[in-house]
């Protein structure tokens, strides 16, 4: 059990999300000299941050520049990722986090100015910067959930996430970890993984536990590590290339890296409507990426819209996926593959906050000690600004102006 550390950092370089690297190596091929900026958003505006909290942060990432991949980890990378390119490798191996390239900013509310916001800018070259995002905002959820709320212990923690895993496998489903981001801590996910990795083990049911993003904990586990690309990829190939078919245009530059792997798409970076639009113009691309990834809106419309698109194709959608991974819990998860099921897809689910941060107060079992929604999203690529139209219009990120001008390109409702 760990005790209160005002130092909280990733325990390795693959401490992270898979998706990351991917990007990472496809930023390396296509996009090597491009700068970046991105930008934290805490959605809560009634969460306040402590002073202290803010400045066990910077004090934290100070240090991140400690990290390097080793060559056992290198190793590990080579057998078990063969998508990842020897000459990106040795760049991976030669990385080091540069925490100049991270802005934070307290912005006390408070009259004794101990409460208040914060702001989190990171700049540099992208192929630099992509990988701050996830290590960060574990890094300030942890710090969180040690300084600000305390309310709250780990007892039960190992039961509720074998229980859900029972529940998950005993039901069928295909599921893989997604929790690293919004943890309430590392020791917690640990523990999930690792519970989840047993429970598949001594559970009877036609389910699996696939993986889990984080890479990490995937070495030590034996386990695959689950990502591929990200609404980061869309969003800066819209704003450096044209938004016209800046869908097409993503996922052709991500099959020149990956020809052969990793070709989940997502289709919710400027809304899942103007995807299938590119998408139907593009029936060999259809037949050859293996599925897609809803991660906003109605979930539940979701599979029967692309059941629609697939036949309009001409293509056989029982041999597509479909990877859900919008604020899933267990029973969402269960109804969504029964649904797909029914309607013939193949069905995968990414479960994140509600494994990894899924806490009551001890001060009252009955209320939750929620996780931090938080955001850190690709602000700016060359100085055009990037931005992100979800199917959950309350999650539209970037600078307004934009977003409006994205929309009458792409002739979506204001």
């Amino acid at each position: 059990m760990p005790s209160g550390n005002r130092i909280v950092m990733p325990v390795s370089i693959l401490d992270t999300d898979l998706y990351k690297f991917t990007m990472q190596q496809a930023v390396m091929c296509h996009f090597l000299d491009v700068q970046a900026t991105y930008r934290f958003t805490h959605r809560a505006k009634d969460v306040y941050f402590s002073h202290e909290c803010i400045e066990a942060f910077k004090e934290s990432i100070s240090h991140f520049s400690e990290l390097s991949l080793t060559e056992s980890e290198r190793e590990w990378m080579e057998k078990n990722c063969p998508y990842f390119k020897s000459d990106y490798l040795q760049y991976l191996s030669t990385y080091r986090f540069k925490p100049d390239q991270v802005r934070v900013r307290f912005l006390p509310v408070s009259q004794d100015g101990n409460w208040g916001h914060v702001e989190v800018e990171i700049a540099g070259p992208w192929i630099e910067a992509i990988l701050w995002e996830v290590p960060l905002m574990a890094c300030l959820s942890e710090l969180y959930f040690q300084l600000v709320d305390t309310d709250w212990s780990y007892d039960g923690q190992e039961a509720a996430a074998f229980r859900k895993g029972e529940q998950l496998l005993s039901a069928g489903c295909v599921f893989s970890e997604f929790g690293t981001r919004r943890r309430r801590s590392f020791f917690v996910q640990d523990l999930v993984v690792r519970t989840l990795v047993r429970a598949s083990t001594e559970v009877q049911g036609s389910g699996k536990v696939l993986g889990t993003s984080n890479v990490h904990l995937a070495r030590q586990y034996n386990v695959p590590p689950i990502g591929t690309i990200a609404h980061e990829w869309f969003m800066a190939v819209g704003a450096l290339k044209g938004y016209e078919h800046a869908n097409a245009l993503s996922l052709s530059l991500w099959e020149v890296v990956y020809p052969d792997a990793l070709q989940l798409a997502l289709t919710d970076t400027f809304s899942t409507e103007v995807f299938f639009r590119d998408f139907i113009q593009n029936p060999d691309m259809a037949r050859r990426w293996k599925g897609l990834r809803q991660d906003s809106g109605d979930p539940f419309v979701y599979a029967p819209h692309a059941k629609e698109i697939y036949e309009a194709l001409g293509v056989d959608h029982h041999e597509k996926i479909i990877i859900f991974s919008d604020a899933l819990d267990v029973g969402k998860a269960i109804a969504l593959k029964k649904q797909c099921d029914e309607i013939g897809f193949i069905s995968s689910f990414g479960i994140g906050t509600s494994l990894t941060n899924d806490f009551r107060k001890l001060s009252c079992r009955e209320v939750s000690s929620k996780a931090l929604n938080m955001v850190i999203k690709l602000a700016e690529v060359d100085g055009a600004s990037c931005v992100k139209i979800s199917d959950e219009m309350t999650k539209n990120t970037g600078d307004p102006v934009v977003v409006q001008l994205v929309k009458n390109i792409y002739n979506l409702q204001p």
